[in-house]
This record gives C-alpha cells, sequence and structure tokens, in this order.
C-alpha cells in the first residue's frame, strides 16, 4: 500500500485529502465511460463530470489507458495494488474502518464516543482542525515522496478542508447523530470489511460497492457544510502547454471558502490523455506494498509499460 506518514499526520491528511475520498461517491449502472480525453483540458473535465455522476467505477476507467486498468484489476485479484483507492486518505485503514461501522452497535457506540470525546468540545474541536492543518501543509511541502504537482495541489486542498474543519459545527450532537446512522448503514451495505473482500471481488464490483458508503460519505460532509458537488461544479481547466505527448493544465475550483489553483501534467498514450500523477501511482501500485522506487518511474519508461 501506499507510503504512510507518521501518525500524527495521520488525521491532518484524512482532512485534507478528504476531498479525493469523498468525490469517489455512488456508481450508477449507465455504460462505461471511455478511458482518457481527446484533448488535455477533456481529460481532466471528464474525472471531474464522473464524480459529479458519482460514478466510482466509470472514474477509474477514464483515469488510465486499457491496459493499465486491467493490469490493476488482475492486481486487485492478487492484493497487490489498491488503485484507486491509494490515492485516498488511510486507504489501509478502510476495511478495518467498514468493519468497525458495520457491528450491530456500532451507531450506538460511536454516539457515546463522541459524547464523550466532542459534544460541546467546538473551541478545542477547531484549534484542533487550525493546528492540524498547519502541521499538514509543512508535511505535504516538505515530506513523502509526493510529485510537485501533488504537493502544490494537495497543499491548497489541506489548507481548504481545514478552514473548513475550522468553522464547522463538528461538535453539534443532531448532527453526529445523523452522520453517524447514515455512516453505520451505508458500511453494512457495501459488504466489505477486510482486505480479503477487495481481493474477492476486484476491482470493478469493489467500487460498484464502495459507491453507496462513499456517496453517503459526500452528504454527511454537505450537513456540516461543504457542498463537494459545488466543489466540482466549480472546476475550470484551461491548457496551459503542450508539447508533443505532454502537456500542462490549470485547473481552479472553490473547496469551501478556499480557492483552489494548481497546474497538472498530462500524459498522452496511443492517442489519448491521461493526469500524469494518475499514470504513475497506477504503475507503482503493481509492485505491491513495498514501491517506493516504483512511484519514482521515469515517464519514459511508464509510458512503454502502460502501452
Amino acid at each position: 500500500m501506499p507510503r504512510t506518514p507518521p501518525a500524527v499526520f495521520r488525521n491532518v491528511r484524512l482532512a485534507g485529502l478528504a476531498l479525493a475520498f469523498v468525490l469517489l461517491a455512488a456508481c450508477d449502472r449507465a455504460p462505461p465511460p471511455t478511458p482518457g480525453g481527446e484533448r488535455p483540458t477533456q481529460a481532466v473535465l471528464l474525472l471531474a463530470q464522473r464524480l459529479r455522476a458519482n460514478d466510482a467505477a466509470g472514474y477509474a476507467t477514464v483515469a488510465v489507458p486499457p491496459a493499465l486498468h486491467a493490469r490493476l484489476e488482475t492486481a486487485w485479484r492478487t492484493g497487490r495494488s489498491r488503485w484507486p483507492l491509494d490515492e485516498l486518505p488511510l486507504d489501509d485503514r478502510l476495511p478495518a474502518m467498514l468493519a468497525a461501522l458495520s457491528r450491530p452497535n456500532a451507531a450506538v457506540e460511536l454516539q457515546q464516543v463522541f459524547e464523550k470525546q466532542f459534544a460541546n468540545n467546538a473551541e478545542e474541536l477547531h484549534s484542533a482542525a487550525t493546528s492540524l492543518g498547519l502541521f499538514g501543509v509543512q508535511y505535504i511541502r516538505k515530506e513523502g515522496d509526493y510529485s510537485v504537482a501533488e504537493r502544490d495541489h494537495y497543499s491548497q486542498a489541506v489548507q481548504g478542508v481545514a478552514r473548513w474543519a475550522a468553522n464547522a459545527p463538528l461538535a453539534d450532537r443532531k448532527r453526529a447523530r445523523g452522520a453517524i446512522a447514515l455512516l453505520t448503514t451505508a458500511a453494512r451495505r457495501t459488504g466489505i470489511d477486510n482486505d480479503e473482500d477487495f481481493a474477492g471481488f476486484g476491482m470493478q464490483e469493489s467500487l460498484e460497492r464502495l459507491g453507496p458508503f462513499l456517496a453517503t460519505a459526500k452528504q454527511v460532509f454537505a450537513t456540516y457544510g461543504l457542498d463537494l458537488d459545488a466543489t466540482l461544479a466549480t472546476l475550470d481547466a484551461r491548457l496551459v502547454s503542450q508539447t508533443g505527448d505532454t502537456a500542462t493544465v490549470r485547473v481552479r475550483y472553490q473547496l469551501g471558502q478556499q480557492p483552489v489553483d494548481t497546474v497538472l501534467t498530462l500524459q498522452r498514450i496511443e492517442g489519448r490523455w491521461y493526469l500524469e500523477d494518475y499514470l504513475r501511482n497506477a504503475e507503482a501500485s503493481l509492485e505491491g506494498p513495498d514501491r517506493p522506487a516504483a512511484r519514482a518511474m521515469p515517464a519514459s519508461d511508464r509510458r512503454t509499460r502502460a502501452r
């Protein structure tokens, strides 16, 4: 699985990169979309469209070339890859989280934990969100094996989510009760509570099963004031440059009260455009859990393998 930051950063990564997690929402049954985009900007916009359409499996289809997608499906079956879940915070903890939420008395137990630790502690929660946001930005900028584009994008995302969390009604009992009820119900319906389930279902079916749960998480964020559909609706993609099979696209959107403005690199493979970071991370995931060298694979080598 992907890199594991220090324990204290786990909470920051969970909050700061929650955007990627909650946007992979429920999967519909429409025909799968065409992989990649005809133009660099279209490749970015198609990903946003799949997210707005709550099509998790379609998102994975659009994100990588067909040959790489097939290799990822095989790697899921053998437990070597969990991409695109690798892009999410604490992806290796997801089965355990689903198992905890699926327990028969999970709603009651989690509400008790909330009452004991978080209810009426709004000031402390807001202060912690601000502090963790600042730490998260510094970590992303200086540590880990992020690409330049990822460091820039994730830093802004952390700032946006931390800014939201610093003002969100996180200590509200009524909202917490509703959120816990929604999440525990959705978790049970996935039928997933361990990593072996991912292997058994494979990538396609796993994403379809996770879809309703992730859609519920998206709904929960909205009840706390972070409307991720509105975020996607503001996304704008403009071509900056294109040389041969490489292009850069400027992406702008509004994450809560935080404007995000970043530049992404795309690669063309067999006439279709894909995000460079997704290609690198997906290829790296095929090497299994311990793959720091693979994540740093040169673009030319990666393109050769992707074909």
